[in-house]
């Protein structure tokens, strides 16, 4: 029976490696609101640890910060942001538990598994030694685990251009990473009446993706870097402006369109704002415009 598990799992795993490079109609997962945000839930208590970037709670219960260094904004200052925040990653959270129909099954700690991009079913087997995602830099890996999501000394790696902001992590219940290396966003999304509720632990390593929670969020000793902090391209990193129809801040790109840099994927229409940009007016390459004006 052993054996057969493991060439089970092997050929799980082999199949899912031939899908690498594919972005499947599944992948197109949006946080919305909540991508705004590294730390979110209703309570939140973080205990000499590092946050980079926003931090909410909603509805606002408690934000607990004791000898904490957090970058971004925090409560009150969020509030009314992280209740839009919150409506996007309950609905972000039950359209993942929609795929546990067409998810590839993968047993065990994960330890030594190299995954493609794909949806995955995983057990609350508690997560050990390194997992590797290789895919390129739009892949996206979806991780329904069927419990709890648990892992000490767990370590996530990122191969071959895959971003750790296109990894999503979605238990049934809660979920607690002590010492680990861990990547992509944990959305732990399982009400407060549930028998294991979404909450999240972390004590000590660190974090690279968002930390959402339906119930609370609880740090000691780690170090969270969320997605509004990382960026793919540091050159042209989305900004935000406010929303007066919605009441928040929406993505906006706004980046140096000067002659001779080539496309940016940025905002046209806006690179002569405030008379600031060098590639109009008569501008050309190591020439720019409004020259004396």
């Amino acid at each position: 029976m052993n054996n057969f598990k493991k060439n089970l799992s092997n050929s799980l795993l082999a199949g899912a490696v031939l899908l690498a490079g594919a972005t499947p109609a599944w992948a197109q997962v949006s946080l919305g609101d909540a991508s705004d945000f590294s730390v979110l839930a209703a309570t939140v208590t973080c205990t000499t640890s590092v946050i980079a970037g926003d931090v909410g709670i909603a509805p606002a219960t408690a934000f607990t910060n004791t000898g904490c260094t957090i970058t971004g904004a925090m409560p009150p200052a969020t509030n009314t942001a992280a209740l839009a925040a919150r409506a996007d990653f309950l609905s972000a959270y039950a359209d993942m538990q929609l795929l546990t129909s067409s998810c590839i099954p993968v047993p065990g700690n994960l330890s030594g598994v190299e995954l493609a991009p794909g949806v995955y079913c995983l057990d609350a087997v508690a997560k050990a030694g390194t997992l590797t995602l290789t895919g390129p830099s739009t892949g996206e890996w979806i991780f329904l685990v069927n419990g709890a999501l648990t892992g000490t000394d767990f370590a996530v790696v990122m191969a071959g251009g895959a971003e750790a902001c296109n990894v999503y992590w979605a238990p049934t219940g809660a979920a607690t990473m002590t010492t680990s290396s861990f990547k992509g966003n944990i959305l732990a999304g399982a009400p407060a009446t549930a028998a294991d509720p979404g909450s999240i632990t972390l004590t000590g390593g660190t974090l690279a993706g968002s930390v959402l929670a339906n119930v609370a969020v609880t740090m000691t000793n780690a170090s969270v870097v969320g997605c509004d902090v990382l960026s793919p391209s540091p050159s042209c990193k989305p900004k935000k402006h406010h929303d007066k129809h919605h009441g928040h801040d929406k993505d906006h790109k706004k980046c140096n369109q000067g002659v001779g840099n080539g496309s940016e994927g940025c905002d046209p229409g806006h690179s002569n704002h405030h008379n600031s940009s060098n590639d109009e007016n008569g501008g050309k390459p190591g020439k720019p415009g409004r020259q004396g004006k």
